[in-house]
């Protein structure tokens, strides 16, 4: 026995001994790419020394003798501490994760490559003006020195994901930048996804359709055509739509399709005299963040902000003139034509002027571990064609029909980053809106503040629509029909603009903007019904604002949303009958009503209320349309307030969704929302407990900061992610937008990942922050140092001052021009 435990023990200890070495290895691999910020290089590609400054945030300050050597240098940081990211996103953008990743990630390539988003961006690489393509030149050889260094001096391939993936890392060309331009415009926009559902709903009833999805309150919207009278044949279906989930993926469904704040206030609602703005951008939260914080100094002085590796521009941020802000305009660029197939020849379609062939291109998609796919690639007139099994189309094409898409953002010509940069380079609010003419996509909502005023323009480019056309974009539509074509774009003239407005404040929370007519409207539905309420009340009861009641607001949790409804859901419920004994069912529902009576609607992390009032909220809606909807309920992963508002204040008769249809009793809207309170509180008391006082909204809705590659990998992932309990919620100004589904449908996937407030009364105390850390290395301690700022609602200076940058450097390095002395 003796001899046994001997060789057990010695086992053992070569086991923990082995593990050891083998983490060591790892560790010390994984960290030679880790950047020594101190260290100088001799590099091809600059006119002069540039020196760059890293502060305390670990924020970058590139100062150059010419534009051109500070671009060189921003390629050159971006890629130091971001290059898997840069890399992920040119590969996402090209239709290359399958290369790395397998048979997962073909069926967003096959996408990418039916867009061609990649092929459009280098053709609009000649369409730049002389300035930006000078730009794109000199930030791609600043990314590309750093790859060389990586490669000749063993800096670990230049992230530890390499050693797990493909190392192969082609150089960079200027088309990567504007491909991951593109890919910002895909992921803002979600008309593709609402065309769909909303043709879907009115297959099945028309009432479905208004109550479910209705126009955002407003003047002057048309009615909603029945889409089966625009699409014979279509059979009507309540399947689910299919869920695959791909970090990677850049599709966005209708809540997570591009959200943000942004607005600004004049001097004369300012207390100390100068314009203020603020802006925070939502988007899925990442680690790292997809924003990386950096200053250069350009030719025409100090530039400050938020940028996306990979872009060498501040998009938003503020030089020593001027600061802007952006905010998803929500504009409906995107439109779904169903192009007639010739039933004796499927590759030719109908036009008005007869039957026309498509144009074909044959793609093949390397597959990792798998034979390669190839694909044909078909365009109409009217755009790409997408299969059926891309955004359920299936479901809404009609037989011998396919699906064509068109979108602004498949412009070959496409001048958008000629207008970042210029944007960046305007010293004046005049200059912005300049700034902004041949903007493209992202369509975005850019809030503008110099010192003496302010305004809000919607930058991108608006589809001209006949006034005749068939669903006016709401629904697709015959593609062969020429009131269902787009005619070209609407002037710039012609978009929504704000300037000086007489009280003093501009901004946009993604709500409904303009109240226009179609076809000139934006969009028939918008981004935000909710936020706007809070932040109009914020605005307006404060005669003048400061920094700190900016930076108040862009931290606010109170629901809005959560105000309106439980007035409405709990009015025949409250404090109602005798008090149920300790430990049953109606107890428990009955003290979740009464924390529920005191709450003022804020979702702080500490309280249960925003817990019960989540979790009842998404069981009433769940019971209010699953027994119409059956699967295709699923689809509505997110409360949606204005329908629960239409059904509980009973408009156009929407409450008869209390009503359960296979039942024949007649149930009241009150029964249904008990039902729901019983449901919410019994899922909650299974998984918190039965004392309802120790609830915790933050235990449940967690920032969910995670690495899209190795964030679900087992003891990886606890390396990797970056999670930590949050305030906010779907509807708060500080948005909290919940996952909506699966085993934690109140964990915290979007949100802000950047947040600015300029003063212009003192620029230098101007302030911004990124949710996790600048450096996209999990070894390094910047990877999430900024996140614990970010979740306290801290920030760090935002200053032009170099002084102050090298006071406080935590490094500082120098890129000298190979064989000066």
């Amino acid at each position: 026995m003796a001899t046994v435990f001997r060789w057990l023990l010695r086992i053992f200890t070569g086991l923990v001994v082995l593990a050891a070495a083998a983490l060591g290895l790892s560790y010390y691999f994984a960290s030679r790419s880790l950047p020594d910020y101190d260290e100088d290089f001799r590099v091809t590609g600059v006119t002069a020394p540039v020196e760059i400054v890293r502060d305390t945030a670990n924020v970058p300050h590139v100062f150059g003798a010419s534009d051109s050597d500070v671009f060189f240098a921003l390629g050159f940081v971006h890629a130091q501490d971001r290059l898997w990211q840069m890399t992920m996103l040119r590969r996402t953008a090209q239709g290359r994760l399958a290369e790395v990743f397998g048979t997962a990630s073909v069926k967003t390539d096959e996408l990418m490559r039916r867009l061609d988003l990649y092929g459009l961006a280098v053709k609009s690489v000649a369409a730049q003006d002389e300035t930006t393509k000078a730009a794109l030149e000199a930030y791609a050889k600043g990314v590309n020195a750093w790859i060389g260094i990586v490669n000749e001096e063993a800096k670990g391939r230049g992230a530890p994901e390499f050693f797990l993936f493909s190392n192969e890392i082609p150089y960079w060309q200027p088309a990567d930048s504007i491909a991951i331009l593109k890919l910002m415009a895909m992921r803002a926009t979600g008309q593709i996804a609402s065309e769909v559902l909303t043709a879907r709903l009115s297959l099945l009833s028309q009432d479905w359709a208004r109550d479910l999805m209705p126009d955002v309150p407003g003047k002057g919207v048309a009615a909603l055509p029945p889409y089966a009278s625009l699409m014979p044949g279509v059979k009507r279906s309540f399947a689910a739509l299919e869920r695959v989930h791909n970090p990677l993926s850049p599709v966005a469904t209708m809540p997570f399709a591009g959200a943000s704040n942004a607005w600004a206030a004049a001097p004369n609602r300012s207390a100390a005299g100068g314009s203020l703005l603020a802006n925070d951008p939502h988007l899925d939260l990442s680690a790292p963040s997809l924003w990386y914080l950096a200053r250069l100094e350009l030719e025409t002085g100090g530039v400050i902000g938020g940028t996306i590796p990979g872009i060498p521009a501040v998009l938003t941020g503020r030089n020593a003139g001027l600061g802007w802000g952006i905010s998803t305009a929500w504009l409906d660029d995107q439109d779904i034509r169903m192009e007639e197939l010739n039933p004796a020849d499927p590759e030719r379609y109908r036009t008005q002027d007869g039957w026309k062939p498509f144009v074909n291109r044959r793609s093949i998609i390397e597959v990792k571990d798998a034979p390669p796919v190839t694909v044909t690639l078909r365009w109409s007139d009217n755009g790409p064609i997408i299969p059926g099994s891309h955004f359920d189309l299936a479901s809404v094409t009609p037989p011998g029909h396919v699906a064509a898409l068109n979108w602004t953002a498949l412009d070959p010509a496409d001048k958008s980053m000629t207008s970042a940069m210029k944007l960046m380079h305007a010293q004046s609010v005049e200059d912005g809106i300049e700034a902004g003419k041949d903007f493209v996509a992202p369509a975005q909502n850019v809030v503008m503040a110099d010192a003496e005023g302010i305004a809000m323009v919607m930058f991108g480019a608006m589809p001209e629509r006949p006034a005749a056309m068939q669903g006016q974009g709401r629904l697709p539509a015959l593609g062969w029909k020429p009131e269902n074509r787009w005619t070209g774009r609407m002037p710039y003239s012609d978009n929504p603009r704000f300037l000086n407005p007489e009280g003093g404040i501009v901004g946009n929370t993604n709500n409904k903007t303009v109240d226009r007519p179609f076809p000139n409207h934006v969009a028939f539905r918008w981004g935000d019904t909710q936020r706007v309420q809070r932040w109009t009340r914020l605005m307006q009861e404060r005669e003048v604002h400061s920094r700190e009641s900016f930076i108040a607001a862009q931290l606010d949790t109170v629901s809005p949303a959560a105000r309106t409804l439980l007035p409405l859901i709990a009015a025949d419920l409250w404090f109602t009958g005798e008090a149920a004994p300790t430990g049953t069912q109606e107890r428990l529902r009955q003290t979740a009503l009464e924390v529920l009576a005191e709450w003022d609607g804020d979702m702080n992390e500490h309280l249960p209320e925003p817990l019960i009032y989540a979790a009842w909220v998404r069981a009433l809606q769940n019971r209010l349309i699953r027994d119409e909807l059956g699967p295709l309920a699923d689809s509505f992963s997110h409360v949606e307030p204005l329908f629960i508002e239409r059904v509980y204040r009973d408009i156009d008769g929407a409450s008869r969704w209390c009503d359960v249809m296979q039942s024949a009793p007649i149930e009241t809207c009150a029964e249904v929302a008990s039902l729901a309170l019983d449901d919410a509180v019994l899922e909650l008391s299974e998984r918190y407990g039965s004392n309802v006082e120790s609830w915790r909204w933050g235990d449940a809705h967690q920032a969910a900061q995670d690495h899209p590659v190795l964030g679900r990998t087992p003891f990886l992932k606890w390396v990797v992610n970056i999670r930590q309990s949050k305030s906010g919620g779907d509807h708060t100004l500080d948005r909290g937008l919940t996952a909506g589904n699966g085993d934690e449908p109140f964990l915290n996937v979007n949100g802000a990942g950047y947040r600015g407030v300029y003063d212009f009364a003192d620029p230098d105390s101007s302030v911004f922050i990124i949710s996790t850390g600048q450096s996209g290395h999990p070894l390094s301690r910047h990877y999430d140092d900024l996140s614990v700022l970010w979740r306290r609602g801290e920030y760090v200076p935002m200053s032009l001052d170099p002084e102050l940058a090298r006071a406080a450097a935590t490094g500082i390095m120098v890129l000298t021009p190979t064989g000066t002395p």
